[in-house]
């Protein structure tokens, strides 16, 4: 019954931010407003509890959300032959790119969380002088 009433509260959530979002013109999605009204109430243990337990049951039947996925890739398997190797030189340049943002972005930050205050300050890893610690 805690799994029903997860899940009653998972839907309540989303449809809350579907109206906010809709409701008052914001560039937001609704199921994005709605995750940060659940994070909200997550706070209180009588939300947690049948959450948690909705979670775990979603959670161990996950496999069959990806039943439609394959469906669609059997459906459209002339479409993916024909688009196949561009599609996979999207995915793999789309990949590196990500790494690299992302890489650059945790060597810029890096610093800055080491020495609360001060970037790249006297006490900060990285800040020895030789070439290879500097970004």
């Amino acid at each position: 019954m805690d799994a029903l009433r997860g899940l009653a509260l998972l839907l309540l959530c989303q449809s809350a931010g579907e109206v906010a979002a809709r409701g008052a013109y914001l560039p937001l999605p609704g199921p994005v407003l709605g995750m940060l009204l659940l994070l909200a109430l997550l706070a209180w243990p009588a939300v947690r509890r049948p959450v948690g337990a909705a979670a775990d049951v979603l959670l161990g039947h996950l496999s069959l959300l990806f039943v439609p996925v394959g469906v669609g890739v059997i459906t459209h398997l002339a479409v993916i032959g024909e688009y196949g190797g561009r599609l996979a030189v999207v995915l793999l340049l789309s990949t590196v790119v990500g790494l690299v943002v992302t890489a650059l972005t945790l060597r810029a930050l890096l610093p800055a969380a080491a020495t609360p205050g001060a970037s790249g300050a006297s006490g900060s890893p990285g800040a020895s002088g030789s070439p290879a610690a500097k970004p």
